[in-house]
């Protein structure tokens, strides 16, 4: 979509939550700015290996910051504080973004009433672990453990676990995106912008559809390892070359599945209802795994869909990368300098802006990569302005 292109949107970010954020925006075209402290800058710069044999640009990074410019500039300074209202009015910022902890947003003067008394329909997000009035610190496997999302996380008499990927940092992420879409939506109807407080902790408890409403009526959930609570069978079952996961919804599925040959032997009274299965739950499992361990995955999965049965094998990563859905959707970024080339995974919905690029984003910007592009030829700086801002780490 056109418009996107003449968005802009200025980030004090780091971490994983905003981040990811600034880059589903930057997939739309939106022209994302992000900033961080001269000296310190975002700590994810330094984390996973250095692949480019340079300082600041680790792996881990790599990940989430493609197709966004980069600057740097210290908000603790008074002249910090007027370059960003001059970044603001000068870029005509549409949204602003922070993660930074609450404390610090009128000292740093990114309040939202500090930012909108220079541009008054800007869009401003502050994303909290705990919301607006809350300083404690929120890491996302933290947030995990608190939500419960660790406790319904793993096998039924194990520890908790934690999630494979970060969905609170991620899930936040995706609520936040929402929620801007919403914002300029109220922007374009009536002109006003919006200030958004996002809880990071809120984000998390929100999928607690299920666990939340049952425990309220006197329903123990918890952790149940790779089975179902209402449904069975529905697991993870060993083959001969490896795993499937197979989903029996409901009593049809099940009498198709009994009919097949090699499952005949469970066609019994008891198991003809989910409610009958869900009691015998653990009998039949074992049952089930007695039979498909003498079956390749594919030669069980072509079985399964031809009665239109839900089944999969249980694809390691690299496995997820050879289909065909996923090889399509894949993004990517090369570096102008050194020639590196990295993939991205596939964006949740192909964008306009992406198709136009043949799914190419500008490669993550290096440590305060755009400060002259940005302060010099759109701020107007001159280059002696610039060497004065770097010597005195205002810049």
């Amino acid at each position: 979509m056109e418009h996107f292109k003449n968005l802009t949107v200025l980030s004090l970010e780091q971490a994983t939550v905003l981040p990811y954020l600034t880059y589903r925006l930057a997939q739309d075209g939106i022209r994302v700015i992000r900033m961080e402290h001269p000296v310190y800058g975002d700590p994810n710069r330094l984390v996973g290996w250095n692949l480019l044999g340079e300082e600041r640009m680790n792996t881990y990074y790599l990940c989430i910051n493609s197709g966004k410019k980069a600057i740097t500039l210290n908000l603790a300074s008074p002249k910090g504080q007027e370059l960003l209202r001059d970044l603001i009015r000068k870029l005509n910022v549409d949204i602003f973004s922070t993660n930074t902890l609450p404390r610090n947003y009128e000292k740093l003067g990114i309040d939202y009433d500090s930012l909108r008394a220079v541009k008054p329909d800007i869009i401003w997000l502050g994303v909290t672990g705990f919301g607006p009035d809350s300083n404690e610190a929120a890491y996302d496997p933290i947030l995990q453990a608190r939500s419960g999302l660790m406790d319904l996380t793993g096998e039924k008499n194990g520890d908790p676990m934690v999630l494979g990927i970060p969905l609170p940092d991620m899930g936040t992420s995706e609520h936040c995106y929402g929620l801007i879409m919403k914002a300029l939506y109220k922007r374009a109807m009536t002109g006003e912008g919006s200030c958004i407080h996002m809880s990071m902790f809120e984000s998390s408890c929100s999928w607690l559809t299920v666990p939340i409403t049952f425990t309220k009526l006197g329903r123990t959930i918890t952790r149940r390892g790779n089975t179902h609570e209402f449904f069975a069978p529905v697991s993870v079952y060993k083959t001969r070359d490896g795993y499937i996961y197979l989903a029996v919804g409901n009593d049809r599925q099940w009498k198709s599945m009994v009919s097949l040959d090699i499952f005949k032997s469970l066609d019994r009274e008891e198991y003809e209802t989910n409610e009958g299965r869900i009691r015998n739950v653990k009998e039949l499992n074992e049952q089930i795994n007695e039979i498909t361990i003498n079956h390749a995955s594919e030669e069980l999965i072509d079985l399964f869909r031809q009665i239109t049965v839900p089944v999969s094998k249980i694809n390691t990563i690299p496995e997820v990368l050879e289909e065909y859905l996923v090889q399509r959707r894949l993004l990517t970024a090369e570096d102008p300098i050194t020639g590196t080339r990295i993939t991205l995974p596939p964006p949740p919905h192909m964008t306009p802006f992406l198709e136009e690029n043949n799914r190419k984003l500008s490669f993550p910007p290096r440590f305060g990569e755009h400060n002259q592009e940005i302060y010099g030829e759109l701020l107007g700086y001159s280059q002696e302005d610039l060497e004065s801002f770097k010597k005195e780490k205002i810049i």
